[in-house]
C-alpha cells in the first residue's frame, strides 16, 4: 500500500494522480481541525476518499489539538527544537548529553493533552465531509503522545464510547476500527494482480 502521511502537500496530489489503486494515510490527522502542516486538508481529504482510500488518525496530541502557545513547556519546546534543527548534528558527545538532558527536563514541564473527545471531532469532520467510509484510527504511539484519556491501546474503549455517545452505529464503529483499512488493503491486492498480470 502507498501511505501518504507526513508527505508534503505536493507529493500527496502527485501520489494522487499516479496511483492505480487506493491509499492510506497511516498517521494523520485533520488540518481543519488542527492547524498542524503534517495534517491532511479538507481538499486532500477530499481526494484521499475519491481515490477509495483512508485517513487513519493519528492520536499523537500534537495533531489532535494545537498546543497552548502560552505555557513554559511549549515555550522551553520551540527553544530546544531551534537547537535541534540547527546545532545538534553537528554536536560533539558531551554537547548532544546536555542537549539530551535538557529535552528530559523540558518533558517534565506540565502538559496539557488533548482528550479522545478532540480526536473524535477529527472522525465527525471527516464523516460530514467525506462519510464513514474513509476515517479510520492509526495510533502512532510509537512516535510519543497520546491522549489525556488514551495514552496506549488499553484505553482505546474509550474511543468506542465516545463514538457511541456521538451515535454512531455499531457497523460504523467497526469501519473506523479497522474495516475501512481492511477494504483498502483488498481493493490494493486486487489492483496488484492485475498490474502483475500486464
Amino acid at each position: 500500500m502507498v501511505d501518504v502521511s507526513h508527505i508534503s502537500d505536493a507529493a500527496f496530489f502527485d501520489v494522487m494522480k499516479k496511483s492505480q489503486a487506493p491509499v492510506i494515510a497511516s498517521h494523520s490527522s485533520a488540518r481543519a481541525i488542527c492547524k498542524h502542516d503534517r495534517n491532511m486538508s479538507d481538499d486532500m481529504i477530499k481526494q484521499l476518499a475519491e481515490n477509495g482510500g483512508v485517513i487513519q488518525l493519528c492520536l499523537l496530541d500534537d495533531y489532535v489539538k494545537e498546543p497552548d502557545t502560552t505555557t513554559q513547556r511549549y515555550a522551553e519546546q520551540q527553544r530546544l527544537m531551534k537547537i535541534y534543527r540547527s546545532e545538534y548534528a553537528t554536536m560533539n558527545g558531551q554537547q548532544k548529553a546536555a542537549f539530551e538532558k535538557e529535552w528530559q527536563e523540558m518533558k517534565k514541564l506540565p502538559k496539557q493533552l488533548p482528550t479522545v473527545a478532540d480526536l473524535v471531532d477529527h472522525v465527525d469532520h471527516i464523516v460530514k465531509l467525506v462519510g464513514v467510509d474513509y476515517v479510520g484510527i492509526g495510533s502512532d504511539f510509537d512516535g510519543g503522545g497520546g491522549l489525556a484519556d488514551c495514552a496506549d491501546v488499553r484505553q482505546f474503549p474509550n474511543i468506542t464510547y465516545e463514538l457511541l455517545k456521538r451515535g454512531y452505529k455499531t457497523k460504523d464503529i467497526k469501519k473506523i476500527w479497522g474495516g475501512n483499512f481492511l477494504r483498502v488493503w483488498k481493493d490494493v491486492e486486487k489492483v496488484a494482480g492485475k498490474l502483475g498480470k500486464e
